[in-house]
């Protein structure tokens, strides 16, 4: 399979996981679309990385997605979620227009950023805008905090064309983690806030 298929994959992969964060209430989903994208996003940044390095995103990922994932489970009321707008179709149609805003500015940043391929350019602006969009549209700790991971790996991939560095890959897995342990906290505390 071609190098260049399989990144096009991986912005799709990422496409998808994002909406699927967006649109879904229910926490199991989202966590699994989350360690989903975390694969997409390994994969692009393994173009400019070696795999080893690449791999850290991954497991990474994977460990604050199981943190908050265990901070879920024990949380005895997540309630639904009240903040405007509710439906899922509005939200649909905001990702449907950040995609189209991504894909359509996508080719002239790579022109600016010329050490980042153009898989590399769409992934990192889509998750950039897309983890945006879903900071702007909730209240909940677990929500923002999932908004602020996919913000994040979205700088990630474009972050990693241009620094390839042990340390670098160090402090930005050490900040996926502090972002899980205060969700985790932000959660428990919003939880124990709301019991009698």
């Amino acid at each position: 399979m071609s190098s260049n298929l399989v990144m096009q994959a991986a912005v799709g992969l990422l496409a998808v996981t994002s909406v699927m964060l967006l649109i879904s209430r229910d926490w199991r989903y989202s966590l699994a679309a989350l360690g989903c994208q975390y694969i997409g996003v390994a994969l692009l940044v393994s173009m400019q990385w070696p795999v080893g390095m690449a791999l850290i995103k991954l497991v990474v990922g994977w460990m604050t997605g199981a943190t908050l994932g265990f901070t879920q489970f024990s949380v005895k009321d997540r309630g639904e979620e009240t903040s405007w707008p509710r439906g899922w179709v509005f939200r649909l149609g905001a990702a449907a227009l950040v995609m189209l805003v991504v894909f359509s500015v996508a080719p002239q940043m790579n022109t600016w950023l010329t050490t980042v391929s153009p898989p590399q350019v769409e992934g990192g602006l889509l998750l950039l805008a897309m983890g945006l969009l879903q900071l702007g549209m909730t209240a909940k700790p677990f929500r923002v905090i999932l908004g602020l991971l996919t913000f994040l790996s979205g700088f990630e991939i474009i972050y990693s064309a241009v620094e390839v560095s042990i340390l670098v890959a160090g402090l930005l897995a050490a900040v996926n983690l502090s972002l899980a342990l205060v969700g985790t906290y932000l959660i428990a505390y919003s939880s124990a806030e709301k019991s009698p």
